[in-house]
């Protein structure tokens, strides 16, 4: 007969990758008796699991890695810690107060935790929602699926796709084809230069692998297999690139199945939860850490958010935790994707995901940043950035209002 009483822990923790792992590592040393990390997966360590090539651990372990052994390593010093690292197990719903519906091999089971760290990660756009015109042959990927071929299953699904993308997964897409011995024909980007930073960018001429900008994909050809695409460049002239394969990199979505069904707030610039700069959910038992909560950034990045998370649920269980009298709200304006957090805890600041505001934009901008509160001006400086660049504002740089009730973040095009 099955137990039917829910499994009560202090912290549940739904995800294991670098953030999941780093928060729960965090509260073991924070004092945190039970915590469990719930992983859908056959086994835990999140993307990196698929990612055979460095760089991976620098900060971590002070240690050049790939990722699979990252991965390694970073479940090895959780359970070493004394984490309970739960496989397999899916969470397919959330409650408020901590309370989650979790389904296993072993059937269906309730848990009930003090606080839920939520770590569920980013996933890249599929075709199905890129709106692509063409044939629907076999050999459209993206990269998570690239890697978990060739790493995990040692297949090579093609030999001279198309990588359609410029952001930093794309050139992990590239290393990813050089490893398994595919030859990329091209890469592709719609933008006027590539979205990962400088020297990043140097890797497909490195590589031998022609890098064209302002360049679109209009259309995939292909009965069965990938036979080719149409690319239509700067004059908007298409032509073909004959190919045998489409690795679909970056735009990535946070993986918030779960939020959107569930009674937190959802922030509609990042698609994840809405939080505070302590991380916690519009629900005060949730809190949130990692890619979760804007698209999209490094393991290591993911790893000491999540660490700072861990330790501040650790302080939030043993009273520590400042109460907040009001929330300042921050909003944004056209110009601006996301901004995270979304309100700040008024009047403490600090801990929690970081001592700054990080934002990102829509599109390749340059002009002046501004701050503002009461309708007044309280910080500003210039920026040329583009999409998937993190800006950072330091929350000790703000100099809000005691009577402020919001901020608004705005860009100021140049010229």
């Amino acid at each position: 007969m099955s137990d039917s009483r829910p499994i009560e822990v202090d912290v549940a923790i739904v995800g294991g990758g670098p953030a999941g792992l780093a928060a729960a590592m965090a509260l073991r040393a924070g004092g945190v008796a039970r915590v469990t990390v719930l992983e859908r997966e056959e086994a835990a360590g999140g993307i990196p699991r698929h990612c055979g090539h460095p760089p991976f651990g620098l900060r971590e372990f002070r240690r050049l890695m790939t990722g699979p052994a990252y991965a390694r390593h970073l479940v090895a010093a959780a359970l070493a810690a004394g984490v309970d690292i739960r496989p397999r197990h899916s969470v397919v719903r959330l409650h408020p107060g901590g309370q989650l519906d979790l389904a296993s091999p072993d059937g269906t089971r309730q848990m009930a935790a003090r606080r839920v760290i939520l770590a569920t990660g980013v996933r890249e756009t599929p075709r199905s929602a890129r709106l692509i015109d063409g044939d629907r042959p076999l050999g459209v990927i993206n990269t998570g699926a690239l890697q978990a071929y060739t790493y995990l299953e040692q297949l090579r699904p093609f030999a001279r796709p198309v990588i359609v993308g410029t952001e930093l997964v794309a050139f992990s897409a590239l290393l990813t084809c050089r490893k398994a011995g595919i030859r990329p024909v091209a890469m592709i980007e719609a933008g006027t230069r590539a979205t990962a930073r400088w020297p990043t960018s140097l890797a497909p001429r490195l590589l031998g692998v022609p890098l064209h900008l302002r360049t679109q994909l209009v259309e995939i050809r292909g009965r069965k297999n990938v036979e080719g695409v149409v690319a239509a460049g700067p004059d908007g002239t298409p032509r073909e690139i004959a190919c045998d394969g489409v690795i679909l990199t970056g735009q990535f979505q946070p993986a918030a199945e779960l939020v959107r069904a569930s009674h937190l707030r959802l922030d509609a610039g990042s698609g994840g939860p809405a939080i505070d700069q302590f991380g916690r959910c519009s629900d005060p038992a949730f809190f949130a850490a990692g890619n979760l909560l804007r698209p999209v950034e490094t393991a290591g990045w993911s790893w000491r958010e999540g660490r700072r998370v861990g330790e501040t649920v650790a302080q939030d269980l043993a009273g520590a935790l400042p109460a907040s009298t009001r929330e300042v709200v921050i909003e944004r304006d056209a110009h601006i994707k996301l901004v995270v957090p979304q309100r700040l805890a008024w009047p403490q600041f600090g801990a929690g995901i970081g001592d700054h505001v990080q934002l990102r934009v829509a599109r390749a901008i340059a002009g002046t940043l501004s701050a503002r509160a009461n309708g007044q001006v309280i910080w500003q400086r210039p920026i040329d950035t583009l999409p998937e660049r993190r800006i950072l504002v330091p929350l000790d740089a703000l100099p809000i209002p005691a009577d402020a009730r919001s901020i608004l973040f705005q860009i100021d095009p140049r010229g």
